[in-house]
């Protein structure tokens, strides 16, 4: 949790020192973090904000850690209505700017959910006044606003957060935990495909336009081979089941890679990493998301039927995780995970933004990744994307 500045006595009684510090122990203890949200509107046409940051803020948990002080939208008008439409405290401030929200000394952390191409603007302001900021990923639209906003944070010492709560899913926590425990041994190699299953092959949704030009999403692995391809350049944008219109993407709708696993305590020398991804549903029958990981003594095997969003939209249909164990007759056993029960509380689209919130609050910083660590994500999607050229459609 942010904390007070130190107290500091100076030639004052003993007994007046003591009941002073008790009643500031006592505030100190009640204080929560005052949260400023940009984007939470009724009107939006894409929801995270609302789906994915507010039911945990307005738990009984997350009110004893957070306070809701203010609301930025695209007016103050808008803003007042969302407050009024989400049943926030009337008390809760309205803004239709992110420079007044800056400015707002109630405010201790700021969280940026507007449209990708909206961050860099909205988070810079609170940055330049040392606020706290949390910000969903993609962190900005190019690498070059990413590592602005990067450098404000050095400069002002403002703390961030970046929203990619994926690497804490507890199913990613299962499979790191086998590995861990050295049940299967180390590492020889890894392999994925995965399918956008949430949308058709040549359809967004309206809200999610703008990811047409933008997106492609890769971990991280070394020496790293890349092919990418624009399958369907013309998409419709499609607005409460209707298509509304057709824009061209720049964007490859399917990327195959293969690359070296570093070594380490759970992967050995040389281990090999190949992935594919498409945009679109995958074959009737088959899962959207299949990740396996062979072993000296086994394999792991990860299944995500819904999708490979596990930070959010994955959990439709039950994610599973198996190990089959090479030196027990090929024996199968299912792996159990849980949610906690502090992401129990809430919609499951919201569980992995409520676990950085209480790492936050708890000063965890290993368990949030920093704009820095993004950044480094952002150049390597970046570095990938140079070299992908879409054909003219003419």
């Amino acid at each position: 949790m942010l904390q007070p500045p130190q107290v500091v006595y100076k030639n004052l009684p003993a007994t007046f020192i003591l009941t002073f510090e008790t009643k500031r122990l006592k505030r100190e203890a009640s204080m929560t973090i005052r949260v400023g949200l940009i984007g939470l509107s009724s009107s939006a046409k894409t929801s995270w904000a609302s789906g994915g940051h507010l039911p945990y803020l307005l738990t009984a948990r997350g009110r004893s850690k957070y306070t809701i002080t203010a609301l930025c939208n695209s007016s103050v008008a808008a803003a007042e209505a969302a407050i009024k439409d989400f049943g926030l405290d009337s008390k809760t401030k309205a803004y239709g700017n992110p420079e007044d929200l800056a400015r707002d000394t109630n405010v201790d952390l700021v969280v940026v959910n507007t449209r990708v191409d909206k961050h860099y603007e909205t988070a810079l302001p609170s940055m330049r006044a040392g606020k706290a900021v949390y910000i969903e990923w993609p962190v900005t639209s190019s690498v070059a606003d990413t590592t602005a906003l990067a450098q404000v944070a050095k400069d002002t010492g403002a703390a961030t957060v970046i929203g990619l709560q994926g690497r804490w899913a507890p199913p990613i926590l299962k499979v790191k935990e086998i590995l861990a425990k050295g049940r299967v041994g180390k590492v020889l190699s890894s392999d994925f495909r995965g399918f956008e299953a949430s949308i058709d092959r040549d359809v967004l949704p309206v809200g999610l336009k703008y990811f047409a030009q933008r997106q492609a999403v890769l971990g991280d692995v070394a020496d790293l081979h890349v092919r990418t391809q624009l399958q369907r350049s013309r998409v419709r944008v499609k607005d409460a089941g209707e298509i509304v219109e057709t824009v061209v993407s720049d964007v490859p709708d399917l990327l195959s890679l293969h690359g070296q696993l570093p070594a380490s305590a759970t992967v050995a020398n040389g281990a090999t990493l190949t992935g594919l991804y498409r945009c679109g549903r995958p074959f009737t029958g088959d899962a959207a998301f299949e990740w396996s990981i062979v072993c000296e003594r086994g394999e792991i095997k990860l299944r995500s039927p819904s999708g490979v969003h596990l930070q959010a939209y994955a959990y439709d249909v039950p994610v599973t995780i198996h190990v089959q164990h090479f030196d027990q007759d090929e024996a199968v056993e299912e792996v159990a995970w849980a949610w906690s029960e502090v992401q129990e509380e809430v919609p499951v689209k919201g569980r992995g933004v409520s676990n950085i919130y209480e790492a936050f609050a708890a000063g965890e910083s290993e368990n949030w990744v920093s704009i820095e660590s993004a950044l480094s994500r952002a150049k390597q999607i970046d570095r990938l994307l140079e070299s992908f050229a879409p054909l003219s459609t003419g």
